[in-house]
């Protein structure tokens, strides 16, 4: 199993940065407009990825377990057949004067093209969750930055 990991410091109150994880309608403001579901754990949420034009690029689902302003943690249930098995975690610490975001998409049973155009995709949205927290406005899709001819 391989996993994607990456780090980043938001300069944000811990609980600022945990609601825009822990909410139906945080995500919807940095990771995809089309979010829907519970917030709550043991809810489920669904969100799906739609292209500049509206078209569908992807759909998923996933579990949500939550730590409340320590982590959220998503089983994927449905979705891309490389994300099925995988888990994404979101572990939250303060330092200094950053709230510290340890990310993770692990259990991946191997490291396939689309596993790097995922690491690469979710390191532009947490780049979108640190401009939400920061400043009010996220990039979620459909308009996230686009990296390749998969998004």
């Amino acid at each position: 199993m391989v996993d994607i990991i990456h780090r980043i410091g938001i300069k944000a109150p811990l609980a600022d940065v945990y609601k825009a994880l822990a909410t139906v309608e945080g995500v919807a403001n940095w990771w995809t407009k089309d979010t829907t579901g519970e917030s709550k754990s043991g809810g489920t949420v669904q969100v799906l990825f739609r292209n500049p034009a509206g078209g569908e690029r992807g759909r998923m689902q996933f579990e949500v377990t939550l730590d409340p302003n320590q982590e959220v943690h998503w089983r994927i249930k449905s979705g891309p057949e490389e994300w099925l098995g995988t888990n994404v975690s979101f572990r939250l610490y303060r330092a200094d004067e950053y709230t510290m975001l340890l990310f993770g998409h692990k259990n991946w049973k191997e490291p396939v093209e689309f596993m790097a155009h995922c690491s690469m995709k979710w390191a532009t949205f947490l780049l979108s969750l640190k401009e939400l927290v920061e400043t009010g406005k996220g990039k979620p899709a459909p308009e996230d930055l686009k990296i390749d001819n998969w998004n």
